[in-house]
């Protein structure tokens, strides 16, 4: 089982180098990040040549989150700024060799909102496509994102289908699933063919994955038995340093 680093969560207190080389020491077998334009792209580069390690994926920008949002690409009236969040992305990550780019829907409902967001995804694996890299999108709970266009896996594979392009997948996050919909081994089970990217958290608390009600040695085992070969996110939050939540990971290195 290998797995890999998520940056936006783990080391934060660190630069996004330092936390590439960090993640490196720990025993990680890539990294994967959020939002990592504030650093250039020749520095994050330089670590992952450094260290070997591959960056799995990055995130579409968030717009204002102060002002309430988490994405721009499912909101109308929008257009210019979504294209624009898009081409951001696509080049930073052919830059650095990220494999995946997760287009962030926002906080929208209703039909125009699905037509906006369809839109945009098609522009988006265009645009991705030339340097190989997937598109992701992923549903998240009601619970930590109010109002988010995209909560569940039904909704996630009917724009997937609308969409129609051969590089979009489905990021299924274990932690966002199982506050939604549970019974996670069957969901991976069906819905493996449309995965793009596999990440998990302790539920409900968003910790690491040794405690709460998922039990995490099982869903590795269910992962690994379905023939995934990709590294899986560690997309949890630690409590005090990410070094002192990392006794999870000893089993697998």
């Amino acid at each position: 089982m290998q797995f890999s680093a998520n940056l936006g969560f783990l080391w934060k207190e660190l630069s996004l180098p330092d936390a590439i080389r960090a993640a490196k020491a720990a025993g990680f077998h890539a990294v994967e990040c959020h939002f990592p334009y504030d650093t250039p792209a020749a520095e994050v580069k330089a670590a992952l040549e450094e260290t070997g390690l591959k960056m799995l994926g990055l995130n579409t920008i968030p717009g204002d989150v102060a002002g309430g949002e988490f994405g721009l690409c499912a909101l109308p009236g929008r257009e210019v700024d979504a294209r624009a969040a898009i081409d951001q992305a696509v080049a930073y990550a052919a830059e650095i060799g990220a494999g995946a780019i997760h287009v962030m829907a926002g906080k929208a409902k209703g039909v125009e909102a699905q037509k906006m967001f369809v839109s945009k995804l098609r522009y988006a694996c265009k645009q991705a496509a030339p340097h190989g890299i997937t598109i992701l999108i992923e549903p998240l709970n009601t619970y930590d994102v109010p109002g988010y266009f995209m909560t569940t896996s039904d909704h996630a594979e009917q724009i997937i289908e609308l969409v129609d392009e051969p590089n979009i997948k489905l990021m299924f996050d274990c932690y966002h699933m199982q506050l939604m919909q549970g019974d996670l081994s069957h969901a991976i089970e069906r819905l493996l063919p449309k995965i793009g990217h596999i990440q998990f958290a302790s539920v409900p608390d968003r910790g690491a994955p040794d405690h709460g009600e998922v039990n995490y040695a099982h869903i590795f085992k269910v992962i690994e038995g379905l023939g995934y070969k990709a590294p899986v996110g560690a997309e949890y939050k630690p409590t005090g340093s990410t070094e002192e939540t990392l006794d999870w990971l000893k089993d697998y290195l």
